[in-house]
């Protein structure tokens, strides 16, 4: 059974659990980007309820807690990643207040257009990219089975299966991970063919 990331904890219980991973200087980082993306993603909720921050929390502990990251612009990447695609905020306010690598990084995983042209542009995404990336799937598909719609369970894990487990090949952390997840969930693809 691949390990579950839990943001209902909140950021005061994690950060001070990352307290001796990250320095005071990531903390301090992660705290004007949380605070800004709570505050940008407001009363949004998740599909099964759930407040839009804990998502956020959960991209972020896979990253300090399951893969061991540090570099705080993936850090704040992966709490800024959905600013620009679910809410008003751009991309240029994002480099302004956060600098241009996190920016760079948001952009990558901000879906405008075709989801099949960015599932496949993702292919040629940097290291740090993909790492939020492949944590943000991850948060989404590790309670899958909450999700309430049963077609949008199948679908979701036909195309992480298809476009985001691929994208894990080479990351030994991620690729164990997903891998016991899909043996785990294998059910939800049986029967939709």
């Amino acid at each position: 059974m691949p390990r579950t990331f839990d943001g209902s904890v909140g950021w005061p219980a994690l950060r001070a659990r990352f307290a001796g991973a990250l320095g005071p200087d990531t903390l301090a980082a992660l705290d004007e980007a949380l605070a800004f993306a709570a505050e940008r993603h407001g009363d949004q909720r998740r599909p099964a309820g759930e407040p839009y921050v804990e998502h956020l929390l959960e991209a972020l502990e896979v990253l300090v807690d399951g893969v061991g990251e540090r570099d705080p612009d993936t850090l704040r990447a992966a709490v800024l990643h959905d600013v620009v695609e679910d809410t008003p905020t751009t991309l240029d306010e994002v480099r302004e207040r956060f600098g241009p690598r996190v920016a760079e990084l948001v952009g990558w995983v901000t879906k405008e257009g075709d989801r099949g042209a960015y599932l496949a542009a993702l292919r040629g995404a940097p290291d740090a990219a993909l790492a939020v990336k492949l944590a943000d799937r991850l948060s989404n598909v590790q309670r899958l089975r909450t999700h309430p719609r049963p077609a949008k369970r199948a679908s979701y894990y036909r195309e992480t299966v298809a476009t985001i487990v691929p994208l894990a090949a080479g990351r030994p952390w991620f690729e164990d991970w997903y891998r016991d997840w899909q043996a785990e969930h294998a059910d939800l693809d049986e029967g939709q063919r």
